[in-house]
């Protein structure tokens, strides 16, 4: 008796199969979106909304910070169907010819300084002070690792020019330098490797994505944190401080101011002080193209675009593209070509 129903077993089992390779089974898609660690709640709330749409669907989403998720797919080998970042200049920077022939400008952000109820002197820091009151015993600040996220290089940014607007040369030395092996001469910053960044862990944290520092912040084991606003406004209990245009690359009226400051990363990439824009596209290895265009399409219309705003990343409208012509033909109608 056990030898027959062993026999039916097998038999069900290689009929599972077979039908399967017909297609007769579980006909889910998948569809693989590689994004900005900033990106993580406004494209969970919009793959909520994809998957009502397409219950055939499941969206799987892998966040880090915006030059670590790109580096997965041209030194790793990766092939997702979606990939967006925080800083839009990545995409045509790094994965232009081989990998991708087009990004769409999409959403916009500021850098702010965020805080909670337990960060020292959180009643005494304000847009005039916030350096000094950095500079005091007692503090702890992150920031992400600027070789790994756009979040991190626009931190050191910031700082640098912080200096010209408070008319101060030492803001940049006693916060960073001092701190770091990070060092500025005059406009530009260098970052050395990862392993040898030298942090003062005693003062600063840093981690690979600003996100991962959003848990450190509300455990009160650092008191401030360079992050988006959008991120800092996502989190209950978080408060942020806003600093002025003029340094927290939110607006293009200073985007000549912002340019001064340009960062050399460890890998050789040069990064030049920008508005923050966030970018994404379909690369050419897309296994999924259907699918990806139809959730660009849900980012890119009216729907989406109330997602980013209601999540503190003000959509960009009309989104912009750099190759109209390039496009998927759907996607084509929705966008403007700015180079």
């Amino acid at each position: 008796m056990k030898r027959i129903i062993a026999g039916v077993v097998v038999v069900i089992a290689l009929s599972t199969m077979f039908i399967g390779c017909l297609g007769g089974g579980d006909d889910t898609q998948v569809l693989y979106i590689y994004h900005a660690g900033s990106l993580s709640v406004p494209f969970n709330e919009l793959e909520t909304l994809f998957e009502e749409k397409y219950p055939n669907v499941d969206v799987r989403r892998e966040s880090g910070g915006s030059v670590a998720t790109v580096r997965k797919v041209t030194d790793q080998g990766k092939e997702p169907d979606i990939v967006a970042v925080a800083d839009y200049f990545l995409i045509p920077d790094m994965m232009y010819d081989e990998w991708a022939d087009w990004t769409v400008r999409f959403a916009k952000n500021r850098m702010i300084i965020a805080y909670t109820d337990q960060s020292l002197y959180k009643d005494e820091i304000n847009a005039t002070n916030w350096y000094e009151i950095f500079q005091r015993d007692g503090i702890k600040y992150g920031f992400s690792n600027p070789n790994d996220d756009p979040c991190g290089y626009r931190s050191q940014i910031v700082t640098l020019l912080a200096e010209d607007y408070y008319q101060n040369d030492t803001i940049f030395d006693n916060l960073i330098e001092a701190h770091s092996a990070i060092t500025a001469n005059g406009y530009n910053i260098t970052v050395p490797e990862t392993a040898n960044l030298n942090i003062d862990t005693s003062k600063i944290m840093v981690r690979s994505a600003e996100v991962d520092l959003m848990s450190a912040l509300e455990a009160g084991e650092i008191d401030y944190l360079y992050i988006y606003q959008s991120v800092a406004s996502q989190h209950e209990g978080v408060d942020f401080l806003e600093l002025p245009e003029a340094i927290d690359l939110s607006s293009t009226d200073y985007k000549d101011d912002y340019a001064k400051v340009s960062i050399t990363l460890a890998s050789g990439d040069v990064q030049v002080g920008t508005p923050i824009v966030y970018g994404i596209t379909i690369p050419v290895t897309v296994k999924n193209s259907e699918m990806a265009i139809a959730f660009m399409e849900l980012l890119l219309t009216q729907e989406g675009q109330d997602v980013m705003e209601s999540l503190g990343q003000p959509p960009i409208v009309p989104p912009l593209t750099d190759n109209l012509s390039g496009m998927p033909s759907e996607l084509q109608d929705l966008v403007v070509e700015q180079t």
